[in-house]
C-alpha cells in the first residue's frame, strides 16, 4: 500500500464510520479499486487503525458523554450513570461473543469480499428505508433495547452492513429518541474497538513492521480528522431524518458493485 493510498482510505473510513453506509464495506471497495493485494491480515490491521482513529474522534466529540460513562462505571454515584454505562456494557455482549467465536472467518471477509460487500450494502439500504419514518421517537434506551441494538452491532461486523446505520436504525424503530440513538450507537462501540486493539497487543496479533509505521499515522491521522467533522454532521442528519438518501446511495453502491463481479 502507498501512502497516497493510506490517505484516501483513511479519509473513506473517517466520513463513512459516522454515516450510515458502513465504513468496513467502503474500505474493502476502496482496497479493491486501488488493486491493495495486502494478504488478510495485514489488511485487517490497517481497518483496525484506522478504526481506532474513529473511536478517538468519538471519544473527542463525546468527551463529556464518555467522562460520564467512565465515572459511571467505576465511581459515580449517579443512578442514571450507572444505569447508562451497565446499559453500554450490555450492548457490546453480542459483538464480543461473535469476535471470539467466529475471529478466523471474520478475518476471511476482510480480504475484499466484493459480492458480499455489494449485498450486505443492499441490506443496508433496506435497513435505512425501514427507518426513516417521520414520526417522532420519544423514548430513553432501556435494557432490553441495549441488547437488541447490541444484537444488530454484532451483524455489523459483516462488511456491507454498516454499523451506525444498524444500530441507529434498531433504535429507532423501537422507538428511541433519535438523538439519544445516534449518541448511544457511536458510543457502544468505543469499548470494543478499544478492547480490540488491547486484546490484539497482548496477544501478539498486532505486528507492524516499520515499513507499515508511515503508512498506518497518515490513515490514522486522516481518519481521524475526517471522523470528527462527519460524526458532528451525522448527529444533524439522524434529527432531521434523511436517512432514505443514504439508503439509496447504498443500494445504487451495492448493485454496482455486484454487477461488477458478475
Amino acid at each position: 500500500m502507498e501512502i497516497y493510498e493510506a490517505l484516501l482510505l483513511g479519509i473513506i473510513q473517517g466520513l463513512t464510520e459516522f454515516l450510515p453506509v458502513s465504513s468496513s464495506g467502503h474500505l474493502e471497495l476502496g482496497k479493491a479499486l486501488l488493486g491493495d493485494e495486502s494478504m488478510p491480515r495485514e489488511s485487517m490491521l490497517f481497518t483496525i487503525v484506522v478504526h481506532a482513529a474513529t473511536a478517538l474522534a468519538t471519544l473527542l466529540v463525546y468527551r463529556s458523554d464518555v467522562s460520564n460513562l467512565i465515572k459511571g462505571t467505576f465511581m459515580s454515584n449517579s443512578r442514571e450513570e450507572q444505569i447508562f454505562s451497565a446499559q453500554i456494557l450490555l450492548s457490546m455482549i453480542p459483538a464480543v461473543l461473535v469476535g471470539m467465536i467466529f475471529s478466523d472467518e471474520i478475518e476471511i471477509f476482510f480480504s475484499q469480499q466484493i459480492i458480499l460487500v455489494g449485498s450486505m450494502l443492499i441490506v443496508t439500504a433496506g435497513l435505512l428505508l425501514i427507518a426513516d419514518n417521520p414520526k417522532e421517537s420519544t423514548k430513553d434506551v432501556s435494557f432490553f433495547s441495549s441488547l437488541v441494538i447490541g444484537l444488530s452491532q454484532a451483524i455489523a461486523i459483516l462488511p456491507g452492513i454498516s454499523r451506525s446505520g444498524a444500530t441507529i436504525s434498531t433504535a429507532i424503530l423501537l422507538g428511541i429518541n433519535r438523538e439519544k440513538a445516534a449518541k448511544f450507537s457511536f458510543l457502544m462501540v468505543v469499548p470494543l474497538i478499544i478492547g480490540k486493539i488491547i486484546q490484539d497487543i497482548i496477544s501478539g496479533e498486532v505486528f507492524i513492521n516499520e515499513s507499515q509505521i508511515g503508512i498506518l499515522t497518515v490513515g490514522f491521522l486522516s481518519a481521524f480528522i475526517t471522523g470528527i467533522y462527519a460524526c458532528k454532521i451525522m448527529i444533524s442528519i439522524v434529527k432531521k431524518a434523511k436517512l432514505k438518501f443514504f439508503a439509496i446511495y447504498c443500494f445504487v453502491v451495492g448493485s454496482i458493485s455486484i454487477l461488477t463481479q458478475i
